[in-house]
């Protein structure tokens, strides 16, 4: 995966049901969104990515978050998944994700947890909370990463402080409860995609 070509926004459906996905996806999609993860701890994950794989997959990158076991990973690839995220570092989650092909973001939060993922294959990294450590944290964490490892910040981000960790050296990120909470409306999706899509193109072009 290129993130140079897309836009480097994760869209994180922490759960969201099968009989919603379809809707909220189609409007993300809309905004601009080029990626979208659904958690394994949402109600019935298997249908609702499934679902979208079989809907969008062809316009976005579309996968499961909170991938903790190595069966999981087959399990999201036996439903076309492409796109693998983390919130912890298992060097075995890794390779697998990497030997079906999957784009693997996974979460570490130290230099020694970074270099662990990017050892067991990893072409992204995830700062995870990033909200508990700041942007100059990740600023600093990133003066020893390869310069060409995509970093997202995750946990916390919000239209407000996006800039901000763009600013200290992140490619974009992934957006929870910010963009997307359980149960809310599809318009509230609707706008809090714009209104995050707008802030990381503000931002960027103040560069």
């Amino acid at each position: 995966m290129n993130w140079n070509d897309k836009l480097p926004l994760i869209a994180i459906l922490r759960g969201i049901t099968p009989g919603e996905v379809l809707e909220h996806v189609a409007v993300l999609l809309a905004e601009g969104f080029d990626a979208v993860e659904i958690p394994l701890n949402s109600p019935n994950w298997q249908e609702s990515i499934g679902k979208t794989v079989q809907a969008y997959g062809d316009r976005a990158l579309i996968g499961g978050g909170t991938v903790l076991k190595p069966a999981q990973v087959d399990e999201l690839a036996w439903l076309g998944g492409k796109l693998l995220v983390t919130p912890n570092i298992q060097p075995e989650v890794i390779r697998r994700a990497v030997s079906h092909g999957m784009t693997v973001c996974p979460g570490c939060a130290t230099a020694t947890e970074a270099f662990t993922a990017l050892d067991a294959g990893a072409g992204a990294l995830k700062i995870f909370p990033s909200v508990s450590f700041g942007p100059d944290y990740i600023k600093a964490l990133k003066a020893v990463l390869p310069p060409e490892i995509p970093v997202f910040a995750v946990g916390g981000i919000t239209p407000q402080n996006l800039h901000l960790y763009l600013k200290a050296g992140c490619i974009g990120a992934g957006l929870g409860g910010d963009l997307y909470r359980a149960g809310q409306p599809v318009n509230r999706t609707r706008e809090q995609a714009a209104a995050f899509v707008a802030a990381y193109r503000a931002a960027t072009r103040a560069r």
